[in-house]
Formats: structure tokens, sequence, C-alpha cells
């Protein structure tokens, strides 16, 4: 970035004062680089100093930016918020990036509903409902979803109840097998329910001791007025609850909320710790990946960490324990104070039980980076034979670490799609991947559709001056190849290594040889091309289903007066098919934005 351009002057010298958000962008328009700040001005200003006082990833970020934008908020602790969220939509190249944070798991109990479900969620919404999570480990989280369920008679159903209209539901399996007392048709009240799902959530709040407590008292009550099957109840879910808390809780003494947490570093590669601490019982751990900077601190990297997990954390302790104070600490409190409605109290114990804990966090943190640093060691090597491999198998001038597979898929005379995606040292990397709408080529001409694809993906290339991938990969035998190879000779990548690998036998084709080159079933370089291809092919399959789903809907709408472009949008994002939109009800109808009461009976007449 050089400030001495006078669009760049001008910009810097009409900065704000307010705080807010910056966001740098390079030469392509993409997002690098995420910041807040409370006084804009200032902030910016600093970026265009002399480079000597600036550290080596900064300087980095600057030399490639060529512009930035500007978000306005009315607080610091807003321009917080706003950080966090868009650095998890963006993950720019120079922030910290929280590996794979967006699909961890959280527990959602409908509790915005009469007769809540526990259900499994992948994104939290401000629905009334009550979130638990993120979990990381999710085969743990779906036992104990499973075992609460059983244990506490928790519906499983996706009834509406009681249904708007009176109508009564046909009572399902699960109430023949004492899994569910009945609430659809009217055989459990719903203070009874609620008081079940009450447990659920006492439980995934750390409060088991007090569940058991409460549970004991009905147990003596019900035993006393001689209902032994309901003292039974109460007695199984008793040992159940201790079972559960033997398996996964330490007792660790004062009864307060409490998330301990610790970082383990190692260049690039990073793990953070939350140890769960809920009235005094250490009920779980999660653990993070984190990728930085070899020039961003630990400290940065935490504090980095603590912001990107609480953004999205729906039940906050009363204490947050960390290594060392955050240089921003008393914003960061502000900001928990208003997540959660009182004070949060954020220490760096020095002595005593809590720096025990705190150890035995930086303990676990270091055991798992070093299982992680492990698996990447094994992966490199795995993926240096299956590239070495692939090099000697096809006589390559280079090893093919950078792969792109291109496939087609139609159903009849519409909706043809091409796939590309895009594996980066023998790894699926998505941000490379492709989807093509077919526009020139005629139904079932794969050869000119093939040729259509590739044409379109290297004439970006071309223009956009980025660098050819070290191998082409064509879903098909002779004819696709040789499509490819007119393709990409017309627009001046003869030299473009390129292969076509068909289904049948995996014979794999290459340019300028009659005969197939037929590899060993177990061979590194045949694994990889059938993965690559694969790939390809799930992904051409999915972008085709979602294509010929939506014509099919919007065709099925198009007469429905007040259906337009954005509602059938949304229909088909909230019920993912016309089958499910015919069966749904007016109330589930009405559960989509837009959609109000007199467009669901249209609807239900349309296909009634």
């Amino acid at each position: 970035m050089r400030p001495a351009t006078p669009e760049l002057q001008l910009k810097l010298k009409n900065l704000p004062t307010s705080p807010g958000v910056y966001m740098f962008t390079n030469a392509q328009g993409k997002i690098i680089y995420i910041g807040k700040a409370k006084n804009l001005r200032n902030r910016m200003r600093t970026y265009f100093q002399s480079a000597r006082n600036l550290d080596p990833k900064t300087r980095r970020m600057v030399s490639r930016a060529v512009d930035f934008d500007l978000m306005l908020t009315d607080t610091e602790i807003e321009a917080l918020i706003l950080e966090a969220n868009l650095i998890r939509e963006h993950k720019p190249r120079y922030n910290i990036d929280l590996k794979d944070d967006k699909h961890f798991p959280y527990i959602k109990i409908t509790t915005n509903e009469p007769f809540p479900r526990v259900l499994i969620v992948r994104r939290l919404e401000k629905d009334g409902a009550t979130y638990f999570g993120p979990y990381t480990n999710s085969k743990a989280m779906r036992r104990t979803v499973a075992l609460l369920t059983r244990l506490f008679t928790i519906r499983t159903c996706n009834y509406v109840i009681p249904h708007p209209t009176g109508k009564k539901q046909k009572i399902c399996l699960d109430y023949q097998v004492k899994r569910c007392l009945g609430p659809c048709e009217g055989l459990q009240s719903q203070e009874d329910y609620a008081e079940s799902v009450n447990s659920v959530i006492m439980v995934l709040s750390g409060k088991s001791q007090t569940l058991i407590e409460r549970l004991h008292e009905k147990m003596q009550a019900a035993s006393e007025a001689m209902e032994f099957e309901e003292a039974a109840r109460c007695r199984d879910q008793i040992e159940a609850i201790k079972a559960l808390m033997f398996k996964q809780k330490v007792d660790v003494g004062q009864k307060i909320d409490r998330d301990i947490i610790a970082l383990a570093r190692e260049d690039r590669d990073a793990v953070a710790v939350v140890m769960q601490i809920r009235e005094g019982v250490l009920i779980g751990r999660q653990d993070f990946q984190l990728l930085a900077d070899v020039d961003d601190g630990d400290e940065l990297a935490l504090e980095t960490f603590v912001q990107q997990y609480y953004n999205k954390q729906p039940n906050l302790p009363q204490e947050i324990h960390l290594p060392y104070d955050p240089s921003n600490v008393k914003l960061l409190k502000a900001w928990l104070k208003k997540l959660k409605r009182s004070v949060v109290g954020v220490h760096s114990p020095k002595k005593g039980e809590k720096l025990k804990l705190l150890d035995l966090a930086s303990a676990n943190a270091r055991l798992l980076l070093d299982e992680l640093l492990i698996q990447k060691k094994k992966q490199s090597e795995r993926t240096s034979k299956m590239v070495t491999a692939l090099k000697d198998e096809l006589k390559l001038s280079h090893s093919p670490r950078r792969i792109v597979c291109f496939d087609i898929s139609n159903t009849g005379e519409t909706d043809a799609v091409g796939s590309c995606v895009y594996f980066e040292n023998a790894k699926p990397k998505k941000s490379g991947y492709r989807h093509f709408k077919i526009k020139g080529a005629k139904a079932q001409n794969d050869y000119r559709m093939m040729r259509e694809v590739i044409g379109r993906y290297f004439h970006r290339i071309k223009k956009e001056r980025q660098a050819s991938p070290d191998l082409v990969v064509v879903d098909g035998g002779k004819g696709q190849l040789s499509s490819a190879l007119a393709e990409l000779k017309s627009l001046g990548f003869d030299d473009q290594p390129v292969i076509g690998l068909a289904k049948r036998l995996e014979e794999v084709f290459v340019p300028g040889v009659s005969d197939a080159i037929v590899m060993n079933r177990s061979s590194p370089a045949l694994m990889l091309l059938k993965q690559v291809r694969d790939e390809a092919h799930r992904f051409a399959i999915t972008y085709n289903r979602k294509v010929r789903t939506k014509r099919t809907i919007k065709s099925a709408l198009d007469d429905i007066p007040g259906i337009g472009p954005s509602k059938r949008t949304a229909l088909l994002k909230h019920f993912g098919s016309l089958k499910r939109i015919k069966s749904a009800t007016i109330e589930e109808l009405m559960e989509v934005k837009g959609i109000s009461r007199g467009l669901a009976r249209a609807l239900l007449l349309k296909f009634g």
C-alpha cells in the first residue's frame, strides 16, 4: 500500500475519529486483514508510518494491501463484536484463524415451543430457544443427548404440539416403548413435560447435584404416597445422572462457574483448551485448533481465541481464568458483561488451587498440540508419497502439488452443470472449488460441455494472470481428454499437463499415448486420483441436484400470487425439496420469513 497516492492521502485525511472496524483488501478485492479501533483515524495512520515501526507480519500485510474499507460503530464494544463476526465470516489471511469453528455442533432445546425438543444444530439463532455448546467432541455430545432424551422421556418427533387446528397426531412407537409419555395425544401435561425439560437443562448447565437433590425429594414424596412406579423412575434417573457425573466430572471445590483457558503453541500451530467448571465441578473440556502467523505472539493468539469463542458461546461463566492478563482486559470485561448481563471476572491466577487448574489446562493443551503435530507429520509424509508416486507414474517434470479436476453432471435435456475441485498437497482446498451452469453446449454432449467448462476456467486464469495448476484431471476417457486438450490449446495453454480418468476400469489416459495406463489398485498415485475424481463427481451431483430442485420449485410456485424469487429461495432453503413443502402445515410454512398465513393457505390449496 502506498500512502503517497492522492486517493489514499484524501482517504486518510478524512478518516473519522469514531470507533469501528477496518478491512484491508488486496489487488483482487479480497479481505486480507480485519481490525478494530477506538479511534479509526489514529489507528489507520499507524499503518502508513515508516516500515521500521511495523512488525514483520504487518509489513507483509501492508505490502499486499491496495485499499481499505471502514465500518463505523457507536461504541468500542460494538466494534469488538463486529470484528469477531467479520473475522469468522471472511477468515482473512493475516488474522489468527480459529479452524473449523463454524462446524462445531450445539445442543438446542426448543424452549420457544410448548413441548420442547432436544436437537443438535450447527448454528445459533435468536429464536427464543436455549443453546449449549459448542461441543468439539460430537460423538460424546450425541451420546449425552441420546441418554438425556431417553432418561427424561423427551419427545423426538417433529409434531407441532398442540396442533393449531386441534387435529390429533398419531402416537408413535416411542410411546409404546415408554421413551415418550404421549404429549401429542394429551397423555402428558405441559407442566409435567416442562419439569422433564428443566431437568435436561440442569444437567447440561452443570447443575446435576442440585437436580439429584430435587429428585431425592421427589422420590421420597412418591414413596410416602405409595406411588412406587414414580419413585422407581426417580431412583433410576438419580443413578443414571450419578453415572454420567462419575464418567465426566471431577469435584474442584468452590461452587462457582468458571472457565479455565490455556494455550499451547509451536510455530503457526496452536491449541486452545477450555476447562469448564460449573457449580465447582469440572464438567468437561473443549479444545480448538488455531492457525497463527509466526510473528503473532502467544498473547495475541489467546486474546483472539477468547473473543472468537465467547462471541458464539450461549452460556457464560461467572469467572474466566487466563495464563496472563489480556492487553484489552477492560474492554473484554465490558463486552462479557454486556453478553451475560452481569459481571464476568477475568483473572490471571498466580498461586493456589486456581493456578493448579491453569497448569492442568496448559498440560492438556500441550498434549493435544503434540498429538496434532504428530498427525500433521504423518499426513505430510503420506501426502508426499502420493504426490511423488503420481509424478513418477505419469512421468511429469515436477510434482503435481496443485491439482484441479473437472466433471459434468446432467439429467436428460436440462440442468447440465460442471464442477471443478482443487487439491493442494493431496488435500481438498474448498476456496478453489468452482461450479458452472452449462450455457453454450447442448444437452447430452459431454465433450462440448467439458470443453466449455475448461475454457471458462482457464480464460479466467489467463485474464487474472493466475498460476496454472500442476495437473488437470478430467473425468472421462479419450473423448473428454481430447476436448480438454483442444480447448487448452486454443487458449494458449499448450504445455498444461492434463489426463483423463475413466470410471469403468480406473484407466488413466495421457496425451499422445493410444493405450491407457492401468495403475495398481493399491498405488498411492491411483488412490489420490480417485479421491480427486470422486470429489469432483460429488460436487457436480450436489450442484445439479440443487439446480434441479430450484427449477422444480420455481415452476411449481410460479402461479401463486405473492410468491416471488426471494420467497421461493427462502422456501427452498428452509424445506430443501418440493415434497416437504407440499407436506408442510400452515404453521410450518409460516416459519419461513415472508410467508404470511394467507400465503401459507394459498400454498396448501395449490398442492392440496
